[in-house]
């Protein structure tokens, strides 16, 4: 069982990443997004979705935000952390570039870390215009 020490430690790692991320997504600044993933890190963008595989694989997924988003805000919530896991809330508020419409993105994100780095990302959210 995770020790109160270790979970807290996992508590600011999260914290870390998870800010680091939405400052990225928000930024459109896809390196900075990026370097929150280990090098064979995994992301699975919804439940049933195919997992992306390595760090190509999630940058080619990405990569397409600047170009279809813009205004874009990034919040999440209170991290819980057990053992190398942590999950948060999240909500990503953007518009389209190719439709002027607004987006409201909410959900929650669940990683495992591995060597300061997330190992898997899972996300399940639901988006709404």
């Amino acid at each position: 069982m995770p020790t109160e020490d270790s979970a807290a430690a996992t508590r600011r790692l999260g914290r870390s990443l998870i800010d680091t991320f939405g400052t990225g997504w928000a930024r459109g600044d896809m390196n900075l997004l990026m370097s929150v993933y280990a090098p064979d890190a995994i992301f699975v963008e919804t439940p049933f979705a195919e997992p992306f595989r390595g760090i190509d694989a999630i940058r080619g997924y990405w990569n397409e935000v600047p170009y279809n988003q813009s205004e874009i805000s990034f919040s999440s919530g209170e991290i819980h952390a057990a053992g190398p896991w942590f999950s948060t809330e999240f909500k990503c508020v953007f518009r389209r570039r190719r439709t002027g419409e607004w987006v409201d993105a909410r959900g929650a994100i669940f990683c495992e870390t591995e060597a300061e780095r997330i190992r898997e990302m899972r996300m399940y959210w639901h988006r709404q215009p």
